[in-house]
């Protein structure tokens, strides 16, 4: 177990970013077609193909799943990546005549005021979606200043890209892929804390605890400025065999992680979307087990969100909000000395 996304057997996840532009893309690819659903709480979500996912429509399974920065520009980053899995498709035997069509679908996160060069000529996001489709991996996951998290905020912090996993008591694998943009703030107040703390494990984020003041600080909003959008964008996957109405409850819960994770959740400035995934490696769950993956969805998303706060580089940008390790890691030292 690699604690990351990848954990679940033929899912391959691909970074690329560039920090001249302060953007970049993530690529989750699935060995075989996965079944997948989704969800979406935020009011500004950026989607490319989307709406097939809903449990009542024709297509059931998927190839790829792309995470970006880029707003809406950053949608054309599909366009590589299915450009990449075209191409592998000719190599492969046709299957009863038909025509195979990649089927990929997309979220983008609103990185645009971030400072950096933002004047990404034609076909920019595309060329990131083909080189994150060609370097989809099994490693573990690296975490924070990288791919979709490239330029990635909250309020106070820089944001970043986040994956953690665990297996149920029935032994079924849950994963999640976060890329956290958000409106609100994964840390309380002005402190080091992480909203996340009651669910972390031997000590990943810092290992701080709990936040004293977090009653007093969850009065208090804290966001960005109001010209400012966000989005927390992510997978979360289990290797349990789900129909589409199931993997759109993953999804759903996956959202309940987001709101445990990010304070305040779902602004109508956000756009909060999680995909909701199977690989149906192992057999269906009973309705018992199928609730333990569901909490430990929620679970691995919040995780998620604080990995990948925890773990954004302290490059110094400038015109761009810090990073938790340049503010913060003094309370690391302390917590070591003790």
């Amino acid at each position: 177990m690699s604690g990351s996304l990848t954990d679940i057997a033929g899912i391959s996840v691909g970074n690329v970013q560039d920090f001249t532009h302060r953007t970049g893309v993530s690529v989750v690819r699935f060995a075989k077609p996965a079944v997948a659903s989704i969800s979406v709480l935020g009011g500004a979500p950026a989607l490319r193909d989307t709406a097939l996912l809903e449990p009542e429509m024709m297509v059931e399974r998927i190839h790829a799943i792309v995470l970006s920065g880029g707003s809406v520009y950053g949608l054309d980053a599909t366009s590589g990546v299915q450009s990449v899995l075209q191409q592998e498709f000719k190599k492969r035997p046709a299957l009863d005549n038909k025509i195979r069509v990649p089927i990929v679908v997309q979220a983008s996160l609103f990185d645009l005021a971030n400072g950096g060069d933002k004047t990404c000529p034609r076909g920019f996001y595309a060329h990131l979606g083909e080189q994150a489709a060609q370097a989809a991996s099994l490693n573990a996951v690296a975490q924070g200043t990288v791919g979709a998290g490239t330029g990635a905020t909250t309020a106070t912090l820089r944001g970043g890209l986040g994956s953690a996993s665990v297996v149920t008591a029935a032994g079924y694998t849950v994963s999640a892929l976060i890329a956290v943009n958000a409106i609100g703030n994964a840390t309380v107040g002005d402190g080091p804390h992480f909203w996340s703390a009651p669910f972390e494990r031997n000590a990943e984020f810092g290992g701080l605890g709990f936040a004293p003041n977090s009653a007093q600080a969850a009065q208090q909003l804290r966001i960005k400025p109001d010209y400012v959008a966000g989005t927390t964008i992510g997978v979360v996957a289990t290797n349990a065999a789900l129909t589409p109405v199931q993997a759109k409850r993953l999804a759903i819960v996956g959202q309940d992680g987001v709101a445990r994770g990010v304070f305040p959740a779902h602004l109508p400035q956000d756009g909060d979307t999680i995909f909701g995934v199977s690989t149906e490696e192992k057999p269906a769950p009973d309705l018992i087990d199928f609730c333990e993956i569901l909490q430990a969805a929620t679970i691995v998303t919040a995780r998620a969100i604080a990995l990948g706060v925890y773990h954004a580089a302290p490059l110094s940008w400038a015109d761009c909000v810090p990073s938790w390790q340049e503010v913060f890691s003094d309370h690391l030292d302390k917590r070591e000395q003790v």
